[in-house]
């Protein structure tokens, strides 16, 4: 299958508007999606990419090196390799304890080792995950991306989850290939980020476009208290005290998805690539058959009245926050 694909940003890349989340293959960690099953999550990736999403996205700490592991066990082998994304930053101890550290030697070294657990020779886009809390300045964790793109052992070097600031301090030393932002029509707080890349040239890729399962349409409150202990969104306002607005604003993108003959997920994967500046959508999938509900995003095209009707929306249920159209 073919689908349609923009450039991102002002790399050689031309990448589908949607792309495979590797985040919850990961399995089981302090910031996981629960148990997961290996082989299903090696048959939802090729079964993604057999029906032409070409990228994936993954970052090492998901599962603490899990989910890299598992993504190359799923392309070996494949005729028609995917771009492989990953992300850097967040680094870990023995026992687990997950920190924000961006110190030029620590990016060498995890560089090295999402190598080796990608089994790659090069990385097609590398990410600095989260803003550091260590005090690294942006002006020197960025320069040693851009050395390691100088080297060859990236194609490409991004950022997520920075700020406009932080994006013009990074470009001064360096383009900034691409920003991965968290962006859905509940979390609409990163279009001013957007809008900069669309203004200087830089891909974005955004992620949690159906707000983590959210905007399916398939979520009801007995189903959010049925989640594992140890799923991430038991812990977080939007599947607690925010949930019952959120949960609305799904069910009132029923009838646009039955208009266009997709499901609600499509429709709210759609709608974040209705932004300009907005490249591709990172979608996730944990079995081969949640990639069809997605999947149509890929091609569809919402009109205006559609984008009038999920901002009366947006307004009339009081979901979320930031603008509520592009």
């Amino acid at each position: 299958m073919t689908l349609p694909t923009a450039r991102l940003g002002t790399t050689d890349m031309d990448i589908t508007r949607v792309g495979f989340g590797a985040w919850a293959v990961g399995g089981s960690w302090a910031y996981g999606w629960g148990d997961q099953d290996d082989q299903e999550s090696i048959d939802a990736i090729r079964h993604a990419v057999e029906q032409g999403v070409n990228w994936i996205d993954t970052a090492a700490v998901y599962g603490l090196g899990h989910s890299e592991e598992v993504v190359a066990r799923a392309v070996k082998g494949l005729s028609q390799k995917p771009y492989i994304f990953t992300k850097c930053g967040m680094i870990w101890d023995d026992q687990g304890n997950v920190s924000r550290v961006a110190r030029p030697d620590t990016i060498r070294r995890e560089v090295e080792a999402s190598m080796r657990r990608l089994d790659v020779e090069i990385i097609d886009l590398y990410q600095v995950h989260q803003v550091p809390d260590d005090g690294t300045p942006v002006e020197e964790y960025w320069q040693m991306m851009v050395d390691l793109k100088n080297e060859g052992l990236v194609r490409a070097i991004g950022l997520s989850n920075h700020s406009v600031e932080l994006l013009e301090r990074a470009d001064k030393i360096g383009h900034v290939d691409s920003l991965q932002p968290p962006f859905s029509m509940i979390d609409r707080s990163q279009a001013d980020e957007i809008a900069w890349c669309a203004r200087n040239g830089t891909g974005v890729i955004v992620y949690s476009p159906m707000q983590s399962g959210l905007l399916t349409g398939a979520f009801s409150r007995e189903r959010v208290e049925s989640l594992p202990a140890d799923d991430w969104r038991r812990r977080v306002p939007d599947f607690t005290t925010e949930l019952d607005q959120n949960l609305a604003l799904a069910e009132a993108l029923r009838p646009i998805a039955e208009r266009h003959g997709v499901t609600q997920a499509a429709v709210a994967v759609a709608w974040t690539l209705a932004w300009p500046g907005v490249t591709g959508a990172i979608v996730g999938a944990r079995r081969p058959d949640q990639v069809g509900g997605w999947l149509p995003a890929a091609s569809l095209e919402l009109t205006r009245e559609d984008l009038d009707e999920i901002a009366a929306a947006i307004e009339r249920t009081g979901a979320g926050r930031g603008p509520v159209r592009p």
